[in-house]
């Protein structure tokens, strides 16, 4: 084999083996914010020709940087984001799975964004959509140099923004099913103590659990207070709760 080819299929062979530690990585980030951290860290240190690293998210009708190597990231994010155009928008909107821009100074296919890339000082820009049932957003990789990512780098970027799309994803998932059953225990919670405010109640004026759940809500609207505190205050202090005048 040619000492070029060999070189290349080392480089790859390398890169698969790193990819393989790297998606074993991604999905231990546990939150969304470390599993954000871990793609965008870790796609620079992947990717050589990579000076800084960004990652955008859909979030209803916008696009927003939600984290990015270096202020600069931010910076070209907002020119994409301002001007309606460039890589990152493009794979988003258009459901591409990649698009490369070698040359921001040379490429005409975002004559308002390009020269405001260049003039930050970046020349190359390789996005990544990430999805996995859904698109969440893009992976965005820049360089200062012109032509920047070669074949291997750009093959490299999709195997990784793919193992990042479904990382994200789950990790998304876990936050909303944690919400989800902090939801479910705090309501569980609420109908424990207004249950034991009720019972307090009934105890001590010889009321029905209607009449005392009754009580409780007046209170709730006269002191604008939710029933949950109104109850717990009850069951706290053992102080009976104002209702107001037409009580």
């Amino acid at each position: 084999m040619h000492p070029q080819g060999e070189a290349m299929a080392s480089r790859e062979d390398e890169l698969a083996g790193g990819l393989g530690t790297i998606a074993r990585a991604l999905f231990t980030a546990g939150t969304v914010e470390e599993t954000l951290v871990r793609i965008v860290h870790t796609a620079r240190d992947t990717i050589d020709a990579c000076d800084y690293a960004g990652l955008s998210l859909v979030a209803g009708p916008r696009v927003t940087t939600q984290l990015a190597t270096d202020p600069v990231v931010a910076e070209v994010d907002a020119a994409q984001y301002d001007t309606g155009e460039g890589p990152c928008l493009a794979v988003i909107t258009e459901g591409l799975d990649s698009l490369y821009a070698d040359d921001l100074r040379e490429d005409t296919r975002w004559p308002a964004f390009g020269p405001r890339a260049v003039a930050a000082g970046l020349r190359s820009l390789l996005a990544f959509r990430l999805f996995a049932n859904d698109t969440l957003g893009a992976l965005n990789l820049y360089a200062r140099l012109p032509r920047a990512y070669g074949a291997t780098d750009r093959a490299a970027g999709l195997i990784f923004a793919a193992h990042a799309g479904i990382a994200l994803a789950a990790a998304q998932d876990r936050a909303q099913e944690a919400r989800r059953a902090e939801r479910l225990a705090g309501g569980l919670i609420s109908r424990e103590v207004i249950g034991q405010a009720q019972g307090i109640l009934m105890e001590r004026e010889g009321i029905t659990a209607g009449q005392a759940f009754d009580v409780l809500c007046r209170a709730s609207q006269h002191l604008n207070l939710k029933l949950r505190t109104v109850a717990q205050d009850l069951v706290d202090t053992g102080v009976r709760p104002e209702v107001g005048p037409d009580a």
